[in-house]
C-alpha cells in the first residue's frame, strides 16, 4: 500500500502564456511519518519522438510532512525556447508531474498541452520561427493520466515482491537428479516409439491418402495474441504520436479527489 496518496491537483494558471511559470497545487494525503523528503518534479516533453527533447521544468523537495492531508503549490519555469523544436511547439505535448521518494517515482501525472497563437492571422499562417510572446498554453486539466508504481518507502515490509518467497528446508529433500533422469530416458524412448510407428503409417498412406484426414497446419498461438493486441491500434498514421505520449503519461486516470477534512498547509 502506498503511504503517499495523491488525491489531487489543480493548476492554477490556466491558460496561460507560453512564457509564463506553471502554477500547481498539489493536495496530498500522509498515512504515517516518512524520514525523507518527497520529490516532485515537473516534465515538460518537447517532441512526441525522442526524449533528447525533454526538459525538467523544476523540482522541489517537500518535507518534513506531518501525516494527514497537505497542500502546496508548486512554481516551475516555462521550458527553455533554445532547446525547442521549432517545428513541434504548436499544437499539443504533454507535461509530467511525478512524485519520488528516496530516488523511487512512486506517482506520475500527465496532461495534455494545447499550444496555439493568441489570434487568427498567427493562427492561419504561423511563422516559421514561433513568437513565443504571443503563443498561448492551455492545459487540459479535465482527465489527467495518472500512472502508480509499488516502491520501497522506509520499512522492509513495505518493499514490493520481487522474488518468490523464501522456501526453508527446501535444500534437505532427497536430490530427485536420478528419478528425473529416469523420466527422461523413458520419454525419450516412447517418443522414439512413436516416431516409428507414424513412419510406417506414413508409408501405408503415401499409397493413397485418406481425405477424411485432413492435415491441420499450426499456425501457432503468437500470431493470435499478436492479432489481438494490435486490435486496439488506430489505423490513422496521426494517432503514432499520441499513443507515445500515452506511453509516457501512463493509461489510467485520476478521479476526483475524495471528500476531507480541512488540510494542513505544508
Amino acid at each position: 500500500m502506498s503511504v503517499v496518496s495523491l488525491l489531487g491537483v489543480n493548476v492554477v494558471n490556466n491558460p496561460a502564456k507560453f512564457l509564463d511559470k506553471y502554477q500547481l497545487e498539489i493536495t496530498f494525503e500522509l498515512l504515517e511519518p516518512l524520514s525523507k523528503d518527497l520529490e516532485w518534479k515537473l516534465t515538460y516533453v518537447g517532441s512526441a519522438t525522442s526524449s533528447d527533447y525533454d526538459q525538467e521544468l523544476d523540482s522541489l523537495f517537500v518535507g518534513p510532512i506531518p501525516v494527514g492531508i497537505n497542500k502546496f503549490v508548486f512554481e516551475a519555469d516555462p521550458p527553455n525556447v533554445a532547446k525547442l523544436l521549432p517545428s513541434e511547439v504548436l499544437g499539443v505535448t504533454v507535461v509530467l508531474l511525478t512524485c519520488a521518494y528516496d530516488g523511487r517515482e512512486f506517482v506520475r501525472v500527465g496532461y495534455y498541452v494545447s499550444h496555439e497563437y493568441d489570434s487568427p492571422e498567427l493562427a492561419e499562417s504561423p511563422p516559421s520561427k514561433p513568437i513565443y510572446e504571443r503563443i498561448v498554453r492551455n492545459m487540459l486539466t479535465e482527465k489527467p493520466r495518472v500512472t502508480r508504481f509499488a516502491i520501497k518507502w522506509d520499512s522492509e515490509e513495505s518493499a514490493p515482491a520481487l522474488y518468490p518467497p523464501e522456501q526453508p528446508g527446501v535444500d534437505d529433500l532427497e536430490d530427485d537428479a536420478d528419478q528425473y533422469g529416469a523420466d527422461e530416458a523413458e520419454r525419450e524412448e516412447a517418443l522414439e516409439d512413436e516416431e516409428e510407428v507414424e513412419a510406417q503409417g506414413e508409408d501405408v498412406e503415401m499409397g493413397g491418402a485418406d481425405s477424411s484426414h485432413p492435415i491441420l497446419i499450426d499456425e501457432g498461438s503468437e500470431s493470435e495474441d499478436l492479432e489481438a493486441e494490435s486490435s486496439g491500434e488506430s489505423d490513422e498514421e496521426g494517432d503514432d504520436e499520441a499513443d507515445e505520449m500515452d506511453a509516457e503519461m501512463g493509461d489510467a486516470e485520476m478521479g476526483d479527489a475524495p471528500s476531507a477534512p480541512k488540510p494542513m498547509q505544508v
